[in-house]
């Protein structure tokens, strides 16, 4: 039997992510994922590759090819994972898509603010 099941739950499990909240991000069923942790269906080729994305792990890992957990990204690609992650967090998304209507002084006060966070961090 393949390990594609405990696999899949195990990464999901370390993500802090229920059933419900993968299956939105794979855009199905809440069923079908589960089936997909049962072994009953066998997930597809994309949905493998946007949960390799977001788990940050290899498509060979999830699917017992590799024992290599993460592969070995770049910094290009780190940081592409960091910017997508904060992209497709639901409590940021609509303040993100809120932000280009903004008026340009609100921004340029945003900015300064945001200077201000960043150098108390130091």
């Amino acid at each position: 039997m393949s390990n594609v099941p405990q696999r899949l739950k195990e990464l999901r499990k370390e993500a802090k992510l229920t059933q419900a909240e993968v299956a939105k991000f794979l855009n199905i069923s809440e069923s079908a994922y589960g089936y997909y942790e049962q072994g009953r269906n066998e997930i597809s080729i994309s949905s493998l590759q946007k949960l390799a994305e977001k788990y940050v792990v290899s498509v060979a890992y999830i699917l017992s090819e590799s024992d290599i957990k993460h592969p070995f990204p770049t910094q290009a690609e780190k940081n592409e994972v960091e910017f997508q992650a904060f992209a497709n967090d639901p409590s940021l998304q609509k303040w993100y898509k809120e932000l280009p209507k903004s008026r340009e002084e609100d921004l340029q006060k945003l900015r300064k603010m945001w200077e201000i966070i960043k150098n108390d961090n130091n």
